[in-house]
């Protein structure tokens, strides 16, 4: 009897440590996306950066009081508003929060710094992360 509470007590302290370890390497890959994109965006390879987003009509974008479906969507509005470097510039994150919302979503909220020749802009943003196939893609963004 006791071999078996032993064996069930192994299993469920392993099963939460493989939780947490899931957890910070969740974070980690979600880290990878956002820093790839902010190396995108500072090239004015928008195509690149929009990778880190969901390929779907399905997709959702809250700025400007307005809200857009549509990844090409999505990628025209970059495209018409950040047509060149003068107004892209250089893309920073600051990462305030990742927190689960389930085993294969996030959210993550945090600021984001436009320094550019066109005058330099901020403000704050929440993204939700889905695993997707395998990737982290973000299925929603609100950027004010």
């Amino acid at each position: 009897m006791k071999s078996i509470l032993l064996s069930v007590l192994i299993i469920i302290i392993s099963s939460s440590c493989n939780n947490k370890s899931n957890s910070v390497q969740d974070k980690e890959e979600i880290m990878a996306v956002l820093n790839q994109q902010q190396k995108d965006w500072s090239n004015n390879d928008l195509e690149a950066f929009m990778d880190g987003y969901w390929k779907s009509d399905s997709l959702h974008f809250y700025s400007g009081a307005k809200l857009k479906s549509g990844w090409l969507t999505t990628l025209n509005s970059y495209k018409k508003n950040y047509s060149d470097p003068t107004y892209s510039g250089t893309l920073e994150f600051k990462i305030a929060k990742i927190s689960p919302i389930s085993t294969d979503s996030y959210y993550v909220m945090g600021e984001y710094i436009l320094t550019r020749e066109a005058g330099n802009a901020t403000g704050t943003f929440m993204i939700i992360f889905k695993r997707i196939d395998s990737e982290w893609k973000i299925i929603a963004d609100s950027t004010c």
